[in-house]
């Protein structure tokens, strides 16, 4: 029976390498990959290329590594919460590439199935089509977009098992699912592990063949980024 689990988040991450390329799951601070992130920050790697839907904040998600001076490029939908990016970014020392929403998560997806490139309307007319072929389809105008791909990707589910089938809880199903298609090697940490056989098959959100290694956490913060209540 094939088993994909790895002792912990430090035995996950430690073949990743200088200058690797680098998935990370989740939407804001929702999803993420908190131990894996925890475990990269004592590896104390340089140039990595990080791909997520936003730049964390300051002192979480992955705002850690930037704030440690770990990556190289940044490529990202959301960057507007990070003062410690903004520093850098305006400095020089860190690059970015900002994509639409849309547009990333359909890069993401279109590595993970194979399909090199293709065409979308999100940012006709804007700086972000510079450089881009841009098409006519039905008297309208397309950007062509490539896909995206990584050395590894780092994702968080709710449950999993030791085959490395997942399933995602609530607004944690948002880029976890693409990104586990996209890395050569992917790690998925979850907050219960349990034996084959144990999971629904018909409640599985990503089979465990995209899986390379999955481990169980603890203690995740689950933090909320912004939080407003009534007065």
């Amino acid at each position: 029976m094939i088993d994909k689990t790895v002792k912990d988040a430090h035995e996950a991450v430690s073949d990743i390498e200088n200058g690797a390329v680098i998935l990370i799951g989740g939407f804001g601070l929702c999803g993420i990959p908190e131990a894996s992130i925890n475990a990269l920050l004592k590896t104390k790697l340089k140039g990595l290329t990080c791909i997520s839907n936003n730049a964390g904040v300051d002192d979480f998600g992955v705002g850690l590594l930037i704030k440690q001076h770990m990556l190289r490029k940044l490529i990202s939908s959301y960057v507007g919460e990070n003062l410690e990016f903004e520093k850098q970014f305006k400095a020089g020392t860190l690059e970015l590439e900002l994509i639409p929403q849309g547009t990333l998560a359909e890069r993401i997806r279109a590595g993970g199935a194979g399909i090199p490139a293709f065409y979308t309307p999100a940012g006709v007319g804007t700086h972000l089509a510079e450089g881009k072929e841009v098409r006519e389809f039905d008297e309208r105008l397309f950007l062509l977009e490539r896909w995206i791909k990584a050395d590894f990707a780092l994702i968080k589910a709710w449950k999993g098992d030791t085959a490395g089938n997942l399933i995602y809880k609530g607004t944690a199903r948002n880029f976890n699912p693409l990104m586990a298609t996209a890395g050569k090697i992917t790690i998925a940490e979850v907050e219960e592990l349990v034996p084959v056989g144990e999971l629904d098959p018909n409640q599985i959100h990503t089979p465990g063949i995209y899986v390379q290694r999955i481990f169980q956490g603890d203690n995740y913060e689950k933090r909320i980024e912004n939080q407003t209540v009534r007065k």
